[in-house]
């Protein structure tokens, strides 16, 4: 053990940054206390291949070293049962092939929940790697009347032991002077809790230890099973040396307080108004701030108009640009605003109540409690809603739930079910409680979360491998959430959105400005006919291919542009029947559409039947770039979102073909 640890520290003798490592329980405060000591220096990207989050940042300690510091994903055990756990593992260990070899490790553990903390503090000590030791949330701790002999704990690990209170920096500076201890040598290898035949010799591996060491996996051995027996047991005994309990029995408040927010009835009606007010909140006041950006961009849009002179480069600025910039910032203030409330909910411990009240309805497509955040966002947008799946832990959960977001009918579909509703389905009611218009919208809603609740089975049966969450959960403490790190992470969330999905968007945005844009008419530069544009052009090839679902080159064309944007379609048909700033309640718009008849046939071009069959390719299909830009950053690979997209594309294809061709022979028209 001294080895490897000699081995390391005269390695990394003349670094200038030190490489360091943050691990903990799942709910110890690891991520409050992570950003206490990185604050604004982080970076966020997912592991090669993996949906994994990759969270790093710089902290630099009181003497001026700086460390590269890296919040690896919570785990309870270097035993790696799932890819987060693994992945995080490899890293102590030494095996990652994407990361450095650590130079320190530095374990949070929750001061109320000790011997949970200790049994992986006691694996990473037998690594050999410099450990330190923060017990986090001592004020928890100190409401609850724990008390904990430091020094006691810090003899029997050989450790330093920094007690801290994360959310308010008590701790902070204590944990960067132990740093400086660590750069100066100072800081030794720490005591293996499972002595060999109850010595307590430090250059003993146990045998756990050395298994982990090798496999870094489960064993069938008894000698494992052993091994994890003697260490719970020593760590039992630990707790009863430095540990004192209050005598009171009564019931914590937090147990009060789940009598009625986990309660088998009231629970999930309050989650019910809980989760309603959030997402009605969401989508109002997201409303304005996106208006306003709309309107940012159309004025940056004409005053750049107004003084450019006419002509390509122009038009370039204007209509791909700067409104691909304004796609992307569009969609800043539903983010953000979301993941304020979803951040709220977590640091309070609600959200895991949530996925507790739901677990068991979810359980039955193959996912968890975790899944119903994201999936509800993306009613109102996807782009969110597959942003919030990095709450699930599970990698498995995680990535179907990112693949099946879509399949939610989000709010920029709506321009299109209003438009074909209000111009196709009549105004009646039938069998005197259903008004047709709402029942059709009603419907449109239904088959995306049938489809997606199918979608799930499917992936999770026979493509997305990995190991099936049990979700055992352990519900959390109700906190006061910390508003600073609130704010950091939404700022965050906002900013690698922006960063890295939006130079996706901007790129395909412009290429689509282009392909609706030109050829332009040499006779007649200044006019512009979208029906002959590339885009036009493409919409007249695929309409041999598109007509078996009732749809003529106009929606071909509204195919191509909609991939922009979901309601680009209605923008497109407003321009294709000459209609001026034509939306989904345009009565122009619809009254053309009516009375369109096709010179061939000298029938309408559309129809009720057509009309119900493009909403439902528009429920199932995936007619949006920023959707698959962001799963692509989600996932760290373009084989997901691409996969998706045909997924996607063949049941919206298959499922209008039944529509339309079983109407067209039912005789509906």
């Amino acid at each position: 053990m001294a080895v490897v640890f000699d081995k390391r520290q005269h390695a990394n003798t003349e670094k200038k940054i030190l490489n360091a490592a943050l691990v903990g329980n799942p709910n110890c405060g690891k991520t409050t206390l992570f950003n206490a000591l990185t604050g604004l220096h982080q970076k966020v990207a997912n592991y090669p291949g993996v949906t994994v989050e990759r969270k790093s940042g710089k902290l630099i300690d009181t003497a001026g070293t700086v460390y590269r510091l890296m919040d690896l994903p919570g785990l309870y055990s270097l035993t790696s049962r799932s890819l987060d756990e693994k992945i995080a593992a490899d890293i102590i260990l030494g095996k990652s092939e994407h990361e450095p070899a650590l130079d320190v490790i530095i374990v949070a553990a929750d001061a109320t929940n000790l011997g949970r903390g200790l049994y992986l503090c006691s694996q990473v000590i037998e690594t050999g790697l410099p450990t330190i030791l923060v017990l986090n949330m001592m004020d928890v701790a100190h409401k609850e009347g724990i008390k904990i002999d430091i020094d006691l704990l810090v003899e029997t690990l050989n450790i330093p032991v920094i007690p801290a209170v994360a959310k308010n920096d008590i701790g902070i500076a204590e944990l960067r002077d132990a740093l400086v201890q660590l750069a100066k040598k100072e800081i030794k290898p720490g005591r293996p809790l499972i002595p060999i035949h109850e010595t307590t010799a430090n250059d003993v591996l146990t045998p756990l230890a050395r298994s982990i060491n090798e496999n870094n996996s489960e064993s069938d051995k008894p000698q494992e099973q052993l091994a994890i027996q003697a260490r719970y047991a020593a760590i039992d005994k630990i707790v009863n040396l430095i540990i004192s309990y209050p005598a009171s029995t009564k019931s914590s408040l937090n147990d009060k307080i789940d009598r009625f927010l986990t309660h088998r009835f009231l629970g999930p009606v309050i989650m019910f108004v809980v989760l309603s007010a959030i997402f009605q909140t969401v989508y109002s006041w997201s409303e304005l701030p996106m208006i306003w950006i709309e309107n940012m961009i159309t004025g940056l849009g004409e005053l750049v108009r107004q003084n450019m002179a006419v002509g390509m480069l122009r038009d370039l600025l204007v209509d791909g640009v700067i409104a691909g910039v304004g796609a992307v910032l569009v969609f800043l203030p539903q983010i953000m605003l979301l993941f304020l409330f979803v951040s709220v909910l977590e640091d309070s411990g609600y959200l895991s109540r949530v996925a507790f009240i739901l677990d068991r309805a979810m359980a039955r497509i193959g996912l968890s409690g975790q899944s119903v955040i994201p999936l509800l966002s993306s009613f109102a947008c996807a782009i969110p809603g597959i942003m919030a799946a990095r709450t699930i832990h599970n990698t498995r959960d995680r990535l179907i739930t990112i693949l099946v977001a879509p399949f939610m009918s989000c709010s920029a579909r709506l321009p299109v079910y209003t438009l074909m509703i209000g111009a196709f389905i009549p105004p009646i009611w039938f069998g005197g409680i259903f008004y047709l218009p709402a029942f059709t919208l009603l419907c449109l809603y239904m088959l995306g979360v049938v489809i997606s609740i199918f979608s799930a089975m499917i992936l999770g049966k026979f493509v997305v491998k990995g190991q099936i969450s049990n979700f055992i959960m352990e519900l959390p403490p109700y906190r006061i959430p910390v508003w600073r790190f609130i704010f950091l992470r939404v700022y965050e969330a906002g900013r690698t959105f922006v960063k890295n999905a939006g130079k996706i968007i901007l790129s395909i945005t412009v290429i689509l400005w282009f392909l609706a844009t030109y050829p332009r008419d040499e006779k007649h530069p200044n006019s512009h006919r979208i029906d002959q544009s590339y885009a036009g052009q493409i919409g007249h090839f695929i309409e041999p291919v598109i007509k078996p679902l009732g749809f003529d080159w106009k929606i071909g064309v509204g195919l191509v542009t909609s991939f922009a944007a979901r309601e680009v379609m209605v923008s497109t048909l407003g321009t294709l029947y000459n209609i001026q700033d034509a939306d989904g309640t345009s009565i122009g718009l619809r009254q053309a559409m009516q009375q369109d008849i096709n010179p061939e046939t000298g029938k309408p071009v559309f129809t009720p039947l057509t009309a119900i069959s493009l909403m439902v390719f528009f429920v199932l299909a995936c007619q949006c770039v920023s959707t698959l830009a962001i799963i692509r950053r989600e996932t760290n690979t373009w084989r997901w979102p691409v996969a998706l997209f045909f997924y996607m594309l063949i049941l919206a294809y298959s499922g209008s073909f039944i529509v339309f061709q079983l109407g067209t022979l039912l005789g509906f028209t």
